[in-house]
């Protein structure tokens, strides 16, 4: 009797070291949807999201400038490649980005004709912690090339910025950019002089499921 309570002892010391060494993560991945650790998003999946309802995307000419562009309609869209077991980080390629009823108080500038984000796909990736990091294919930068109706006619704008951060909250199954600063490399001068990027994009959804960080 004493050794079979011994030999249960051992076995239940083994099982809780085993359990003990599997990582918590290992029960979800960093992208999920339907809650916080609920479905994993499949690899292949693709991710979209608008504006977040009563938001603008701004490019300003600075980061406490109000003078630039607004823009009341922006989507993104991006291909899972990579989701491991949280704590992590994944990985989705960026496939397009869009700008739309855009408006401009620049002096000497009467409309927005054109806002095009060139050189995708980028690659994205977000951590556990809700960093998003967003970098262009390798030799390039991120791009956006902006068209503006002007008193003198149509000009046409380039900006770039290295890469650019952002964070998302589940809270909002949001993504949002603040004050990413982009270059101007080309351009009139009633192009705003330098770039400075903010949005929030909400919900961010996989199939109009909601997206969640983990």
């Amino acid at each position: 009797m004493r050794t079979r309570s011994l030999l249960a002892l051992a076995g239940t010391v083994v099982a809780l070291s085993v359990a003990a060494t599997v990582p918590a993560s290992a029960d979800g991945a960093v992208l999920t949807t339907g809650s916080a650790g609920g479905t994993a998003v499949a690899v292949g999946d693709t991710l979209s999201a608008s504006l977040a309802s009563g938001t603008t995307a701004t490019l300003y000419s600075s980061a406490t400038s109000t003078s630039g562009i607004t823009c009341a309609a922006s989507t993104f869209t991006a291909t899972v490649t990579d989701n491991p077991a949280a704590p992590g980080t994944a990985t989705e390629s960026a496939t397009a980005q869009t700008f739309g009823s855009c408006t401009s108080n620049v002096t000497g500038v009467t409309g927005v004709s054109s806002i095009t984000v060139d050189n995708m796909p980028y690659t994205t990736t977000v951590a556990s912690d809700g960093s998003v990091t967003v970098t262009p294919p390798s030799g390039s930068a991120i791009q956006t090339t902006v068209k503006l109706k002007t008193l003198l006619g149509s000009v046409t704008c380039v900006y770039q910025a290295p890469s650019l951060t952002g964070t998302s909250s589940n809270t909002d199954n949001s993504l949002a950019f603040s004050n990413q600063a982009f270059t101007k490399t080309s351009g009139s001068i009633l192009c705003p002089s330098a770039g400075s990027f903010t949005a929030k994009y909400a919900p961010v959804t996989d199939n109009g499921a909601a997206v969640f960080v983990n």
